[in-house]
């Protein structure tokens, strides 16, 4: 853990006023996986992109599972800035666990849903604010460098599972229709 406290630690030399305001307001995108919730609600109101909204559901409910009802409750770490308690946090200490990060899986699930459903280019635009939501979760001190790439493979991974299960279901389906 000693290499990560280093680059958390080293991310708290290169703050600013401008990029503390900036950072917050990326976290604050990902808090309850709320833009991601917002996106796949959007999509399922409009005919043309429902399929990318049911990836996505999909692949937020398993990252809902994988990360918060399974995950988080067995690992139990805590969070860094429980650790180094001198570092001035910008935003509310949290209440549950660190491992994995909660924003980064449901960013890159949302990513990898979208990805699977064939909006490539709309995967690439969240794929820009995923990794941004995930560099502030580190930058903020409330999440280790694992806790962040844990997050990031679950939530590819929970994109994987919503193309497994909607490909299960279309399969099943279309037997079905003959």
């Amino acid at each position: 853990m000693g290499f990560e406290f280093q680059i958390l630690d080293k991310l708290q030399t290169i703050h600013t006023p401008l990029l503390d305001r900036f950072m917050v307001a990326i976290t604050k995108l990902g808090d309850a996986g709320i833009v991601w919730i917002i996106l796949t609600v959007i999509l399922l109101l409009i005919p043309k992109t429902r399929k990318s909204g049911v990836y996505m559901a999909v692949a937020l409910i398993a990252d809902l599972i994988i990360c918060n009802v399974i995950l988080k409750p067995i690992v139990a770490r805590i969070r860094p800035y429980s650790i180094n308690q001198t570092v001035q946090l910008l935003v509310t200490p949290l209440k549950d666990y660190s491992f994995p990060s909660g924003h980064t899986a449901a960013s890159f699930a949302s990513v990898s849903a979208l990805y699977f459903a064939g909006r490539k280019r709309m995967a690439a635009g969240a794929l820009i604010v995923s990794v941004l939501i995930a560099f502030s979760r580190m930058y903020l001190y409330v999440h280790y460098p694992t806790d962040v790439l844990g997050g990031l493979i679950i939530g590819l991974l929970c994109g994987w599972i919503a193309d497994m299960i909607i490909q299960k279901v279309m399969e099943k389906r279309s037997r079905k229709s003959r």
